[in-house]
């Protein structure tokens, strides 16, 4: 059900749905401040002492006043751009309180602010930078040009560019404040296109803003050198100097962050698909980021989702049919009809379940079903079997389809031997009393295949061993030890299995014409779960 169909929010969800719109924390707007207030001053600063002490000083010495009249407006200003920028900044990324008792109509309103805010929050952020150096660099323009047109010009193009490079810095390092929001506030509502421009723009913006601006900043004071004159080697190499230093540093951080707001989220998709490359499907990406990579983490989770349906849909379909049967259906084309094969197969059945379910609450034979069924899928699994189909109390489990195995028969007959001693062992009915059962095993040809229509069908095996095995199941019902196996299936099972069985005679099955050689297990050979255990290995590894 999703939320727009509730009628009522559930009490325990509150929390959870008050914290999907709950505000910028105090720690988050802390380090928002950091972040963009501590560049911005430094970024001032290294601006002031290149427009005042490194760039041409010809300019500043044929007016004395000049550097005093910029130092005096410089401080307040930058105080006041401070105040300004941290007032309008609160401003632009407050997100009102959701009121008490507020219905769905109000936090559906508070969430698209807090989405808008957090999503816009580099972007809404940067602007009121950038209106702050524009100002700056249009005041100290106006305040110099008076004076001379080149110093004017020096100064406002030094602020400028020292603008734009700090204001790009502080843009990735709020993208990395906001993270943590980022990634709760999509995780409500993943993102359905860029909020923000681009990874090419992305990219672009990293080289203009980290390598070209501060470049611009060397060809300016180069271009100035080549036409105006007035420089010594030694000025001209104090000036490439610094301000290479300059763009080294600042360009480098600039690069940086651009570099690491680009690889996280292609990290963490990485390190998720190793998770699933390991076939474990439980893992999500948490999606930060609001370009294109943002809609990969997006994407890469609606394929988890569509990887973990699909596994559990595999995983409920072994379950029904057996898990070689569902592999062997999910990795080939359908196709009605069989094929020979030699196969083994056994056919077990509980004693006396009729007078069971008369006399039983249904509910108790239920559960005393699924303890003999347990023990039984246990036993045939650990010997290379699978059970085709469960037919009431009854089980038939088939060896040598669809994965063939070295010794069907010889598995068949431990499996016999084993799931004999462990029932008379493990499974009792409410009164503590044994269960009985009966176990036929035979082998032989049988066609193995899917049989039905393509509408409804099901992989299992048709032959004279399937009805052999039902009929020696009524036979070991009668018999010490409840097991007994036809000679076509000790014939064809190995020399240390064959052993462990001993001929009993012969006699006609019903429903036969021809007489059937029965044997049974020695006495001391009702085995233990690890006998017989290399019959079972597919014959592919071997």
């Amino acid at each position: 059900m999703t939320r727009r169909e509730r009628s009522a929010p559930d009490p325990s969800e509150a929390p959870s749905r008050n914290r999907d719109v709950a505000g910028l924390g105090l720690v988050t707007k802390a380090f928002l401040a950091l972040v963009v207030v501590l560049p911005n001053l430094v970024g001032a600063g290294v601006v002031l002492v290149l427009a005042a002490w490194v760039l041409p000083t010809e300019t500043l010495d044929a007016d004395p006043g000049a550097l005093h009249r910029n130092l005096v407006v410089f401080g307040p200003y930058l105080a006041v751009a401070v105040v300004v920028g941290a007032v309008w900044g609160h401003q632009r990324m407050r997100v009102p309180a959701l009121p008490a008792g507020a219905g769905d109509t109000d936090r559906e309103r508070v969430f698209r602010r807090l989405r808008r805010v957090v999503l816009r929050g580099p972007l809404r952020l940067a602007l009121v930078q950038t209106v702050l150096w524009a100002i700056a660099a249009v005041l100290f323009v106006l305040l110099n040009v008076s004076s001379s047109w080149r110093l004017g010009f020096q100064v406002g193009a030094t602020v400028v560019l020292g603008g734009v490079v700090v204001v790009s810095i502080t843009y990735r390092l709020v993208e990395v404040v906001l993270r943590p929001v980022v990634r709760r506030v999509l995780a409500v509502r993943p993102p359905a296109g860029n909020v923000l421009p681009g990874v090419l723009m992305r990219t672009v913006g990293g080289w203009l803003f980290g390598t070209a601006a501060p470049l611009a900043g060397v060809l300016l004071a180069a271009g100035a050198a080549i036409a105006f004159g007035g420089y010594s080697v030694e000025r001209l190499a104090v000036v490439v100097l610094v301000l290479g230093a300059v763009a080294l540093v600042f360009g480098g951080a600039v690069i940086t962050l651009t570099a690491m707001s680009t690889a996280a989220p292609v990290l963490a998709v990485r390190r998720a698909l190793r998770r699933v490359e390991s076939g474990d499907y439980d893992v999500d990406v948490p999606v930060f980021d609001t370009t294109e990579l943002g809609l990969l983490q997006a994407g890469f989770n609606t394929m988890v989702d569509g990887l973990r349906e699909r596994e559990r849909v595999r995983d409920l379909f072994g379950r029904q049919v057996g898990e070689d049967v569902a592999r062997n259906a999910m990795e080939n084309e359908l196709e009605l009809g069989g094929e020979v094969r030699e196969v083994a197969v056994l056919f077990v059945d509980l004693v006396g379940s009729t007078t069971l379910a008369a006399t039983r609450p249904p509910t108790e034979v239920v559960e005393l079903l699924n303890e003999f069924f347990a023990v039984v899928i246990d036993v045939v699994e650990h010997h290379g079997g699978w059970i085709n189909k469960f037919e009431g109390d009854a089980a038939l489990a088939v060896f040598g389809v669809p994965t063939g195995l070295r010794d069907a028969a010889g598995s068949a007959l431990a499996a016999g031997r084993v799931l004999a001693g462990r029932l008379r062992n493990e499974v009792f009915d409410a009164s503590g009393q044994e269960v009985r059962a009966g176990i036929g095993i035979s082998a032989g040809e049988a066609v193995a295949g899917n049989i039905g229509d393509r509408r409804r069908y099901e992989y299992t095996v048709i032959g004279d061993p399937v009805n052999e095995a039902a009929r020696l199941c009524d036979v070991a019902k009668e018999i010490e030890g409840g097991v007994a196996a036809s000679g076509a299936a000790l014939s064809r099972a190995s020399a240390d299995e064959a052993e462990r069985w001993t001929t009993t005679g012969s006699r006609q099955l019903r429903g036969r014409t021809a007489e059937t050689e029965v044997a049974v297990p020695h006495v001391n050979d009702f085995g233990r779960l690890d006998d017989h255990i290399r019959s079972h290995e597919p014959e592919a590894l071997r």
